[in-house]
């Protein structure tokens, strides 16, 4: 299954998400910690500020392996699985829903252990000097199942966080003027940025104000070892509904920034390459 002649490349893709996940981390961390409520370990603002923020940076390649190829794999696949169903025959609704359910469903399943592991060693009272070691303590005391502990809410909030940003992506793509300078001449990749940075920021936003309630209930359940019916029970008898706004901000930017990025530097780097082939070719 590929992209229909001309659109993004899978390298294209997983170059986007490799950079969008080395620059997301510290992002990511901090959403992590405030949402599972870790940073209480800390006494005082700048100790917090540190914890959120600062090194040691624990986890960081797993972390960036798991986010570049997960996000690479749903965007790619979601793009080439439309194009495959619209040629033939499927209806727009359809053909933008069903592959970013499926993919980001099976992306998340094989993904639940790095996931698991990385959220429990950003505790700045983790003694885990690595994922390895996380994981091998998990699997020791909780055995297989411990690994994918959390997965009901990672697919819960992974799933509609994808589906939306696809849907607000190519609505968006739909809605603007396409740009009006013809390709290879002086202004066509400004207005083509422009383009793709609006309907960036817009899929990455909607996807992630939407599922941050599934976040914190995924996080407190890594943290917890509660089950999903047990934690939202706690959850709300403990903070009321004012848990589903727990690490909101820092959530919309670390969820945003990243499928934001990965959706602008797919575009961005696809319309370079294609570029250089033109150019190569009239050469």
């Amino acid at each position: 299954m590929a992209p229909a002649a001309g659109a993004a490349s899978a390298m294209d893709y997983l170059s986007a998400s490799g950079v969008s996940a080395i620059l997301n981390f510290p992002l990511w961390k901090a959403a992590t910690i405030g949402q599972a409520g870790f940073v209480h370990a800390a006494d005082s603002f700048w100790a917090r500020m540190r914890v959120l923020l600062g090194p040691p940076y624990k986890g960081v390649a797993a972390t960036m392996f798991g986010m570049t190829w997960a996000r690479a794999a749903i965007f790619y696949f979601s793009d080439a699985g439309k194009e495959l169903l619209l040629r033939h025959g499927a209806s727009q609704p359809a053909a933008t829903s069903l592959p970013p359910v499926g993919i980001s469903t099976v992306v998340q399943v094989i993904n639940q252990p790095i996931v698991r592991g990385t959220v429990t060693i950003q505790d700045p009272r983790s003694t885990h000097p690595n994922l390895a070691s996380a994981l091998v303590s998990i699997y020791r005391e909780r055995g297989a199942q411990g690994l994918w502990h959390g997965t009901s809410a990672s697919v819960g909030k992974t799933v509609p966080k994808y589906v939306t940003a696809v849907w607000v992506k190519d609505w968006v793509q739909r809605l603007l003027p396409p740009p009006s300078v013809p390709p290879g001449e002086p202004g066509h990749r400004s207005q083509m940025l422009q383009r793709s940075a609006a309907k960036s920021v817009a899929a990455g936003v909607a996807g992630a104000a939407l599922t941050n309630p599934l976040d914190v209930i995924r996080n407190e359940m890594f943290k917890t070892e509660e089950g999903a019916t047990t934690t939202v029970r706690r959850l709300i008898e403990r903070e009321g509904l004012a848990f589903v706004h727990r690490g909101m901000a820092r959530n919309v930017i670390a969820v945003a920034v990243p499928v934001g990025l990965t959706i602008f530097l797919t575009d961005a780097i696809s319309d370079f390459r294609t570029d250089r082939l033109e150019r190569r070719s009239s050469g």
